[in-house]
């Protein structure tokens, strides 16, 4: 009796400290421009070097990371979105934590395990005691981000964009969905300390200058200007 006393007394308080154990930080953005659902483009490619050297590499000019802070983990769920953010984890010389789908034989079928594995590294992240008060990137497939015809089908319990199940829905000045032209902007949302819920919300324009001249920088929700012959066709 004692000792099951004592094995249910380690896993409350195991529970009880995974409640709340949200990172610091969570940067969502989308994958870059692709050629289809395998291959980035030759856009997405130097939009993903762009941001290694400006925003999300080591020793990037306009860091989102906190000064002297390294970020904790890259998540990636496609083979756009883990090209795309291979450049700037490289660069932190640290693995990229793939909740993998590949493309299906069909749409539903490739929706379907979008929905799964969204939930999942959600569950993950907002219980993970090794994320508490962290930093983490996510580079996800745009209309799991936000897009309320997803959210629609699905009750609160079984959200399946990280708009709903990080409970941004609650933050002024989120947008309800993430347009399909739009590749240029970051996410941020912040977490108090010991808190599962979001405090606020920031919304960054990537902007690179002269030294990526070719790399679209549009409003948010405003046309892409793509450069002849980049290639660029599928929406990732």
């Amino acid at each position: 009796m004692l000792i099951r006393l004592g094995l249910a007394a380690v896993l409350a308080l195991c529970l009880a400290t995974s409640v709340f154990a949200a990172p610091k930080r969570i940067i969502i953005l989308r994958s870059g421009e692709a050629a289809d659902d395998g291959r980035l483009c030759s856009i997405g490619k130097e939009r993903a070097e762009a941001l290694k050297y400006n925003y999300l590499g080591h020793e990037a000019a306009k860091p989102l990371f906190e000064k002297g802070k390294t970020p904790a983990y890259f998540f990636a769920i496609t083979p756009n979105t883990a090209a795309f953010a291979t450049p700037a984890v490289t660069s932190w010389n640290k693995p990229i934590i793939f909740y993998s789908v590949l493309p299906k034989d069909n749409e539903e079928e490739t929706t379907k395990a979008l929905d799964e594995r969204t939930r999942a590294v959600t569950a993950n992240i907002l219980t993970n005691p090794a994320l508490k008060g962290k930093t983490v990137v996510m580079v996800w497939e745009h209309h799991h981000i936000a897009d309320p015809k997803l959210d629609a089908d699905h009750e609160r319990e079984e959200s399946v964009t990280l708009r709903n199940l990080f409970r941004m829905d609650i933050l002024p000045g989120v947008p309800a969905a993430w347009p399909d032209d739009t590749y240029d902007y970051f996410w941020i949302l912040d977490f108090p300390e010991n808190s599962n819920v979001p405090s606020k919300f920031t919304m960054v324009k990537q902007e690179f200058g002269k030294s990526f001249p070719d790399v679209p920088a549009n409003d948010w929700g405003k046309p892409e200007q793509l450069p002849a012959g980049s290639g660029c066709t599928a929406k990732p």
